[in-house]
């Protein structure tokens, strides 16, 4: 059976080809009367290249961005999205990146959350190193999904490394109140907020003031989770550092 007029077309590439049959639109005509395609995608099937060309028709995408590769994606994050993270959090981010790299030129909307889980398990490094390729695979789905390149969030299913369990002795409460006592001496509301929050100095130095939320009293940072969030109650009462 025919497709309509302007509906599009299905055609089976000569060769022998891993996805033969292109999937097209005609936008226009040149001089001569001849059509000028429109290439949607490359299908296995006959089956999946008309079911992707009915789900164009039903709702159009922009063909450029459902196109472009991880390497672009990354870049643009970089340039759009990056200068609003702290300096260690966007080199932490760009680390992990380094193992992604062989996906650089995967289309972004075809990677899957199994090529996702084999930069962290193949990265051979610990714990932080796969906490970094977890976050970045966050942020780019996210900005995938501002600029509908996607629909889906794969980065959520992901798994990195468990954090180890740490043999350094915390504070004790006979120490924090200590602390307290002396917290107009230079920096020691700066180690109250990292005993309390939990934040490391990086994370600490690398908090923006559009972070801060006093109307509910959190703040928002930290580098191994997307979002972390603890009260401020006893930080703008009584060290004033916010």
């Amino acid at each position: 059976m025919r497709n309509p007029n302007g509906y599009g077309s299905v055609v089976k590439l000569s060769g022998n080809r891993r996805r033969p049959f292109l999937v097209r639109k005609t936008i226009g005509w040149n001089e001569k009367g001849h059509p000028i395609y429109q290439v949607l995608d490359y299908t296995k099937t006959r089956e999946e290249g008309m079911i992707l060309l009915a789900e164009f028709n039903k709702a159009p995408w922009d063909v450029d961005k459902a196109n472009m590769t991880l390497e672009a994606l990354f870049e643009l994050w970089w340039e759009k999205k990056a200068p609003k993270l702290g300096v260690s959090n966007r080199s932490y981010l760009k680390n992990g990146y380094l193992h992604c790299k062989s996906l650089a030129m995967l289309k972004y909307a075809n990677i899957k959350a199994y090529h996702m889980q084999e930069t962290i398990d193949n990265c051979g490094r610990g714990y932080s190193t796969q906490w970094a390729i977890k976050a970045l695979w966050g942020h780019l789905d996210k900005f995938a999904l501002e600029l509908d390149i996607t629909m889906r969030n794969y980065s959520r299913l992901i798994q990195a490394a468990p954090v180890p369990e740490t043999s350094k002795t915390p504070f004790s409460e006979e120490e924090i109140q200590t602390l307290w006592k002396m917290e107009d001496m230079e920096w020691v509301d700066s180690v109250l907020y990292l005993i309390y929050s939990g934040f490391r100095i990086s994370e600490l130095l690398d908090l923006r003031t559009d972070a801060v939320n006093l109307e509910e009293g959190t703040v928002t940072g930290g580098q191994r989770r997307k979002r972390e969030r603890i009260g401020l109650f006893l930080f703008t009462q009584r060290c004033g550092i916010l």
